[in-house]
């Protein structure tokens, strides 16, 4: 521990620091969020909706599918509209044609310049001064803005009902025929979009800017960037240019070049004999590789409904497996399959930690968590359908059917079943690790990776801190804790702990080196990751000391990524370490296209939407998309992948990976991730880029711009990259296959045979 001190209590100070900062701007989130009054009355007292009506709104909203089925606030999926953004623009005009109707007898469009701006002037006042009274808890609006919610409402209640008129349009967004059925739930779903409207156009009652930070750009009523929106926006891109300096600065004078140990003859971790919970881990490899193969089919399909809306090929599918639900299943399946594929690694390393051997009843506890997970997954997809279909009765959708979240999709029941099956790998996994630490020798990597087992385990349960009624900033708020801080901060350092516990068990570095460097790394990564939680949230109903958080600390975020070029030339050169490291090429090659895709897909692209001005911008286009499929994929799916391939290494030891499949899965599946991304998803979003910049958000995610026949062509452009991708998976999933069902054959050659001695 004493050659460690200085790096442990930058760790402590980081971690402590950090939470500070997200704990008590998180109490700030629950105090400023945009108010839900209890009253929203015309001037002369008539009630237009109230609190309990608009949460109402909020729950129907949430079981069509939610985030899943266009977006609120811009976070969503991209093939709808925003609502907010769509809502505001369209009560706007609807004031603008009443105004225009009453004072000149025609439409505002068929106004002189002259008789337009009166009126524009006149719509911002109304719409941006804030009317709520906070001891009444009561909003007033004008009669003539009630008339222009209730046009804009009938439009939406024909356009989720199911109305005839608008079925090219429900084609184009890609909803399925009358997606609400309920005519009072409908008319509670306007409501809602209502409020989160009405939150972004209006000021908060001590400042100049809307509760929303005046997102999203809407011309119209001056919607745009705040003075300090342009001021951390700035500050960000010279913390990271610091960042950067400081890093290198750093590696240069500070790092120490050790000369690597002389590696083993033979593989140390095949020395092992296989423990029955390793031989058993065989059934949580094929689950990975199916539960990947489906999840790439359906990204397929849910692109394929970009383009065709409400079909496939001519083929109506709309009306049981619709956009919503396909989607729903091919993000959750990728959560699914990813999280399983580090629990296989963990599982797989607990015996080795324990000295070779299970603690009692390991297998046991690993085959009862894989069918824990086979019942989460079933049981969260069957929920998922049964509530976008509108057959689960709308009190049971939120805990049995769709949250409406991305990414916590599932029903709160099989969430909190999830919760339990980590908790349950959490106990697994000590069983085996605890006993060790009471053994002599330097135990400070097993007890990083150790406390990145006990964060995994337990932080899923901010899921928890949100309920179906719960303020959607609030719920905003938890939700990245677990997508951002849960997935990209302590997956992040379970990773980096793990692979440098398995290449020194391989003898290839040495434990002091792999110590230190996993150290400094948890350090770097958690030090922008936690508060860099706040960058989700800069247009959630939060104020500018939020931003100007995330802003700072999601620009250092990407810092550590810069580097990561030298890790994978580094990780490499291990190939050439010794002969035997041949057998673990494939997985050591998918760990290399991690540390590419983390510096491209997570660093460059995911920097290029993090400063605010940027997301004011494109937040909700598919620039965010073009980051996240890099991101998940490219770094958690390559890692859960390479993690799969070394396991199934060790527990088939006779298995050799056939090179033509594994060249055709690694090439094919980084090669079409590329295509997928700079032929299709970035040009559309810079395209979009341009259109909300100039217009506004509303226009970026409109049909008239989506069904423009450059950008149907460029969705189109999208199957190549998917195809090509979609081979790979193929192979790699194949691969998988063979080796976990393939009968054990006898090595094939005297050096291999050699080397098997020390396996089973």
């Amino acid at each position: 521990m004493r050659e460690y001190k200085k790096l442990w209590w930058t760790l402590f100070a980081v971690l402590a620091v950090t939470f500070a900062i997200l704990g008590y701007f998180g109490k700030e989130v629950y105090r400023v969020a945009p108010p839900i009054a209890a009253k929203y009355v015309t001037t002369s007292g008539e009630l237009y909706t109230g609190k309990e009506a608009i949460l109402d709104g909020q729950t129907a909203w949430q079981s069509v599918g939610g985030m899943q089925l266009g977006s609120i606030w811009g976070h969503g999926a991209y093939q709808a509209p925003d609502w907010t953004a769509d809502w505001l623009h369209r009560e706007i005009i609807n004031w603008l044609d009443i105004a225009a109707q009453a004072q000149y007898g025609v439409l505002f469009d068929e106004l002189t310049e002259q008789q337009k701006q009166p009126l524009l002037w006149e719509v911002k006042r109304e719409y941006r001064t804030n009317t709520y009274d906070k001891q009444s808890d009561t909003v007033t609006l004008s009669t003539r803005r009630i008339a222009a919610i209730k046009q804009t409402a009938q439009y939406y209640n024909d356009l989720f009902g199911g109305a005839e008129a608008l079925q090219q349009t429900r084609k184009n967004y890609a909803m399925k025929e009358v997606t609400l059925p309920d005519p009072e739930r409908r008319q509670r779903l306007t409501e809602f979009f209502f409020w989160t409207a009405w939150s972004a156009s209006t000021e908060r009652p001590d400042g100049d800017a809307t509760y929303t930070n005046n997102w999203p750009h809407e011309p119209l009523i001056d919607n745009k960037p705040t003075a300090e929106n342009i001021v951390w926006s700035i500050v960000s891109v010279v913390i990271l240019i610091a960042g950067v300096g400081g890093l290198i600065w750093a590696w240069s004078f500070l790092h120490k070049d050790e000369a690597p140990p002389e590696a083993p003859k033979d593989d140390p971790i095949a020395s092992f004999n296989l423990t029955p919970s390793q031989k058993a881990l065989g059934k949580y490899l094929f689950l990975i590789v199916a539960l990947f193969t489906f999840q790439v089919l359906l990204g397929g399909f849910t692109a394929h409904y970009t383009v065709e809306g409400q079909g496939f090929y001519g083929i109506n599918t709309s009306e049981w497996f619709p956009y919503s639900l396909v989607r729903t299943w091919h993000i959750q399946s990728a959560l699914f399959w990813i999280a399983t594929g580090f629990l296989a690694a963990g599982l797989f390393l607990a015996p080795i930690i324990n000295g070779g051997k299970d603690p009692k009843f390991q297998k046991i506890g690993v085959d009862i968590l894989f069918w824990a997970l086979i019942i989460v997954v079933v049981g969260s997809f069957i929920g998922n359908f049964l509530a976008i279909a509108q057959i689960m009765p709308p009190e049971l959708s939120f805990w049995l059917g769709h949250q409406g979240y991305e990414f916590v999709d599932l029903g709160r029941l099989w969430q909190i079943g999830k919760f339990t099956g980590v908790a349950f790998w959490l106990l697994l996994m000590l069983r085996a690790i605890v006993p060790v630490f009471k053994q002599e020798g330097d135990k400070n990597l097993l007890a990083l990776f150790t406390a990145s087992v006990v964060a995994i385990g337990l932080f899923y349960a901010a899921g928890f801190f949100y309920g179906e009624r719960t303020h959607i900033s609030v719920m905003e708020y938890w939700r990245w804790w677990i997508v951002h801080l849960w997935v990209e901060g302590f997956f992040e350092v379970f990773a980096t702990a793990a692979l440098a516990f398995i290449f020194y068990n391989m003898g290839l570095v040495s434990k002091r080196s792999a110590t230190i460097a996993s150290l400094a790394s948890a350090s770097l990564f958690l030090l922008g990751g936690v508060p860099g939680t706040f960058h989700h949230l800069y247009f959630s109903g939060t104020t500018t000391p939020v931003m100007a958080v995330g802003a700072t600390f999601s620009a250092l975020e990407v810092v550590p990524l810069i580097v990561l070029g030298h890790e994978a030339w580094e990780h490499y050169k291990l190939k050439n370490r010794t002969p035997w490291m041949l057998k673990i090429k494939w997985p050591l090659m998918f760990f290399v296209a991690v540390a590419f895709w983390n510096m491209l897909g997570a660093g460059v692209l995911g920097f290029s939407i993090n400063p605010p001005i940027s997301l004011y911008y494109v937040q909700g286009l598919n620039t965010t998309a073009t980051h996240a499929h890099a991101a998940l994929f490219g770094v958690y799916g390559f890692l859960a992948l390479g993690f799969t391939l070394l396991v199934l290494r060790y527990i088939r030891p006779h298995l050799q990976f056939d090179d033509t499949l594994m060249k055709t899965a690694f090439w094919w599946m980084n090669i079409g991730l590329a295509l997928m991304l700079f032929t299709s998803l970035l040009p559309i979003g810079i395209i979009q880029f341009f259109a909300s910049a100039s217009k506004g958000l509303w226009y970026a995610r409109s049909e008239a711009l989506l069904q423009s026949d450059t950008l149907v062509i460029l969705r189109w452009v999208r199957t190549v990259g998917d195809v090509v991708f979609i081979v790979g998976a193929f192979a790699v999933s194949w691969q998988v296959v063979k080796g976990v069902f393939a009968k054990q054959s006898k090595p094939a050659t005297k050096a291999l045979e050699a080397q098997e001695t020390h396996s089973l």
